[in-house]
């Protein structure tokens, strides 16, 4: 391990990473040094990724994976921990959005969103924390939301899966910290990306995927002897 690559000699998990904030945390991590294992749903735009990362010169394993499908994640982790690195860090990014007034909701529209926001978290840690705990190390970094925080019309679904990851987040955090993992949560207020719809909003103002990625290198390059439970990340000027 060096200065220059601090995660050199481990491999790093970033689920969603096939575009957006997922892309950028994965390209970071990657120039920091780590091996990544990425995954994504959609199989044309992880493909579109993995190619791009790659042509970066950094080193890449990619597979198709649903992380709300417990089937999914454990092929995926059994994968991933068939590289020759410990499986160091794991960035829960995946994330779906629905914004609308609860009442005109989909019994679907909350099952999708809970899943992946929350369910999912709960899989790929359950996942990586028994190898984590016996090397007496690890990150596991979720991306939550502001909207974790603060309520609005239209967010209760989005809401409750952001402000239930937190909750989790907290309490992971305390069940994991007696074996050496960090656990952390970022909450990033709008991002400039298609995950949701900003009309009327000026994106030059918006955060940057790339800001997102910076606070998780922050986090994972800090000192062994602390951690940093949550970070609250608003755009300099509101959009």
């Amino acid at each position: 391990m060096t200065q220059a690559k601090p995660l050199e000699g481990t491999v790093a998990i970033v689920t969603g990473a096939s575009r957006g904030i997922g892309l950028a945390i994965a390209r970071t991590l990657g120039s920091l040094g780590a091996r990544l294992a990425i995954c994504a749903r959609n199989a044309e735009h992880l493909e579109v990724a993995a190619a791009e990362l790659r042509r970066e010169g950094l080193s890449v394993f990619s597979a198709v994976a649903d992380v709300s499908n417990s089937r999914d994640v454990d092929l995926f982790i059994q994968q991933a921990a068939q590289l020759p690195l410990p499986l160091a860090i794991l960035v829960n990014n995946a994330g779906l959005g629905y914004f609308g007034p609860a009442h005109e909701a989909a019994e679907s529209n909350w099952d999708s969103v809970l899943d992946t926001n929350l369910k999912s978290v709960f899989l790929m840690s359950k996942a990586v924390a028994p190898g984590m705990i016996e090397r007496r190390s690890g990150h596991i970094i979720n991306i939550a939301s502001l909207a974790g925080k603060n309520a609005f019309a239209g967010g209760a679904i989005y809401c409750a899966s952001k402000w239930g990851l937190l909750g989790f987040t907290e309490c992971m955090a305390e069940d994991l910290r007696p074996h050496g993992i960090r656990v952390s949560a970022v909450c990033p207020g709008t991002v400039a990306t298609d995950f949701s719809p900003h009309a009327g909003k000026d994106p030059r103002k918006m955060l940057q995927a790339e800001d997102i990625a910076h606070v998780v290198e922050m986090i994972v390059t800090q000192a062994p002897q602390s951690f940093i439970s949550e970070v609250l990340l608003r755009p300099t000027q509101k959009p």
